[in-house]
């Protein structure tokens, strides 16, 4: 698990636009917040979405202990959706795949995401997938839905890697493990090796995927 998130981690620097793909990694752990928000009968005002892969929610709700649910959200829930990705993968179910995100850029847009940017990057990636999903012939469809699916791997684990870092020198920064930390009195560098190790697990879960398709025979081959 560790060789793939490296190796992945290392090749898509070097692939044209692909901090442009990174953003689906903030678009899911945003929306992960609001869906949370949402389900605790809060509000969920705007989302941001920034070019260096960074995103901002902004929420209302009516307890202050809501925020620990809310503030897990993130890095949890970008984790799993990597694991549904490869999940997917493993069940031949890309085009599924591709529809989803495809989707959750689209309910982005029209419901929480407010600056520029993010409106311009969601619009443009629901475009971009869906003419793949239903235009591109099977090896481009496939080989666009795994490098999502990698970069969300890689992503879920290196972003509380990135918190765990700012952690030890300035707490504040920390983001939502900063937050955890202001209502809960743990330390944000406590809450950090939790993210580390949610997503690490659910990382091996991931990878372990990829050995589950097999290769099927050749009907099935060419049926994609």
């Amino acid at each position: 698990m560790i060789l793939v998130v490296v190796l992945t981690s290392i090749l898509t620097r070097f692939l044209p636009f692909s901090a442009f793909f990174r953003n689906v990694d903030t678009l899911v752990h945003e929306l992960s917040h609001a869906l949370v928000t949402l389900v605790l009968s809060g509000k969920v005002m705007v989302i941001y979405l920034y070019g260096n892969q960074s995103g901002v929610t902004l929420s209302s709700f009516a307890e202050n202990w809501m925020s620990i649910p809310i503030s897990l959200a993130g890095y949890i829930g970008s984790a799993l959706f990597a694991l549904l990705l490869f999940f997917l993968y493993a069940k031949r179910k890309e085009r599924a795949g591709l529809i989803v995100v495809t989707v959750l850029a689209a309910i982005a847009a029209a419901l929480f995401v407010r600056n520029g940017y993010g409106i311009f990057w969601c619009a443009g990636f629901a475009v971009l997938t869906a003419l793949v999903a239903y235009m591109a012939p099977p090896w481009l469809r496939n080989g666009y839905y795994m490098l999502i699916a990698f970069i969300c791997l890689v992503e879920s684990v290196v972003s509380p890697f990135v918190i765990l870092s700012l952690s030890l020198y300035n707490p504040g920064a920390a983001g939502d493990a900063a937050n955890l930390a202001q209502v809960t009195h743990i330390p944000a560098l406590i809450w950090c090796l939790v993210f580390a190790a949610i997503s690490l697990w659910i990382a091996k879960l991931s990878t372990s995927m990829l050995f589950k398709r097999g290769f099927g025979d050749k009907a099935q081959a060419s049926g994609r």
